[in-house]
């Protein structure tokens, strides 16, 4: 009734993009961020961050530090690491505020597979690349379905590297005490996509929020789809 393959004990979440549409409010705040950045360099005829263009190839799923990087050297910019860490607190600052400003939305369908997943009785993780992880799946009423949580502030505390890294969709796994071959990743970024299979698991979800089903395909997703809703009832065997 998952759609996913026999044998799966635990289902790891990223969760900007796939339970909530946080990816959305991420994006204002890097847009804004980058637009006063490159504004205050370049003059009034600067060229901003394009969100349909540059979000998901530079920023999406990526560490916060790693996407400022990523996204300034695309356009042959690179800075000190203190410039590139304070460019990346101002982002952070952006984004506390519009959760608290402007709220959490929740994907129905994301809710929906949660309660399925919940009475199917497998193991469930949130693995994401914020440092608000915690913040959003309170504000989101999310917490209850979800057993543990890796996310930008474990991955510090533990020396873990980011997406598209595998180490952090590992760590859940290996705290849940279920083997990779028996766990679910499910992304909509590229970067976390690709994560998933380097890290070798049991089946990678690629959810397509972007119009970008074909590349999460050509970065390791088994199955792509527009909702995890589309999961339920599908036959994988």
């Amino acid at each position: 009734m998952l759609g996913l393959p026999d044998g799966t004990r635990a289902c790891l979440f990223d969760l900007d993009g796939v339970l909530t549409d946080t990816a959305s409010v991420h994006a204002a705040a890097w847009k804004q961020m980058f637009d006063d950045f490159l504004r205050a360099r370049d003059g009034v005829g600067f060229r901003p961050f394009d969100v349909s263009a540059d979000y998901g190839p530079y920023v999406d799923g990526k560490p916060r530090l790693d996407g400022t990087d990523s996204f300034l050297r695309s356009r042959g910019i690179v800075l000190p690491p203190e410039e590139l860490v304070r460019l990346s607190t101002i982002k952070n600052d952006l984004v506390q505020e519009k959760i608290v400003t402007v709220g959490v939305e929740v994907y129905p369908g994301s809710v929906r597979y949660l309660r399925a997943v919940r009475e199917a009785g497998l193991a469930t993780a949130v693995v994401s690349s914020s440092a608000n992880a915690e913040q959003v799946l309170r504000v989101a009423d999310l917490a209850q379905y979800i057993d543990h949580r890796v996310d930008g502030v474990t991955a510090k505390e533990r020396g873990l590297p980011g997406k598209p890294a595998p180490d952090t969709f590992l760590a859940a796994a290996a705290d849940l005490g279920v083997d990779k071959a028996h766990a679910v990743v499910f992304e909509d970024a590229l970067a976390g996509v690709a994560s998933g299979k380097a890290g070798g698991f049991g089946f990678v979800v690629g959810v397509d929020r972007l119009d970008q089903a074909e590349q999460l395909l050509a970065q390791g997703a088994d199955v792509v789809v527009q909702d995890l809703a589309d999961l339920l009832g599908k036959d994988l065997t």
